[in-house]
């Protein structure tokens, strides 16, 4: 069984969804520290044919909470009012606004304050929308010694699973040890993706954007062929 694991990003970029696919059970991390200037809680649009950030405002509390005791912040319901203008204007054009549109907005206007649930129900709906069929598994629901670290903790949760494969974005391969692995009769992989373009109006194409950006401009055929559009080393 092949398994990967993650922190949760709001729409992340297509190679995050390319990992959840070519796997058969996805662990996205509720149960580890956020992370300030990370992807978690933002990502790019396109604009004006410029990438451009948006985020989802935070609570503020203390840094060393972990992901799932982390809430949205309390202007959230005006805020999510601006973000679909934005997203809006950004992509009222592209071929596909009518039929990805009304799942963008829908997670948006998710009353949910909760950051890592606000996240994890995004993430399982654009799996639904692309066709993903992948069992996708909360890693605080997982018994295995959650105070482990790094490597040991991706192995204790692949060994709990049952998994004999672990693949990892192909950004990991100093961080973990395929013959550490293999002590574990677990086999080590890691993905590449393929550099994927498509048309965004008559702008230059601008790589790696949120999933929002590949919904807005691809049909869902199209996203199902760039969802394999990937190596394993």
């Amino acid at each position: 069984m092949k398994l990967a694991i993650m922190q949760p990003y709001i729409f992340p970029y297509i190679g995050y969804f390319q990992l959840i696919n070519a796997v058969d059970t996805f662990v996205i991390y509720d149960n580890i520290q956020y992370t300030k200037k990370g992807w978690i809680n933002r990502n790019r649009i396109l604009v004006n044919g410029k990438d451009e950030y948006f985020t989802l405002p935070l609570k503020k509390d203390s840094d060393f909470l972990n992901i799932d005791q982390r809430n949205l912040a309390d202007t959230f319901p005006q805020d999510r009012i601006k973000l679909i203008r934005k997203i809006t204007e950004a992509y009222r054009k592209a071929p596909y606004f009518d039929l990805a549109f009304p799942l963008v907005n829908a997670i948006i206007n998710t009353e949910e304050i909760n950051l890592f649930r606000f996240i994890y129900r995004s993430v399982v709906q654009v799996c639904e929308y692309a066709g993903i069929k992948t069992d996708i598994v909360i890693s605080s629901t997982v018994n295995i010694d959650h105070q482990l670290r790094n490597q040991d903790k991706v192995m204790a949760l692949c060994q709990a699973l049952g998994a004999d494969i672990y693949i990892n974005p192909v950004g990991g391969v100093e961080l973990y040890s395929k013959e550490t692995f293999k002590e574990k009769n677990i086999g080590l992989k890691f993905i590449q993706s393929t550099p994927v373009e498509y048309p965004q109006l008559k702008h230059q194409h601008v790589p790696w954007l949120s999933m929002i950006d590949v919904m807005m401009f691809n049909s869902k055929e199209d996203i199902q062929k760039m969802l394999n559009a990937y190596t394993l080393k």
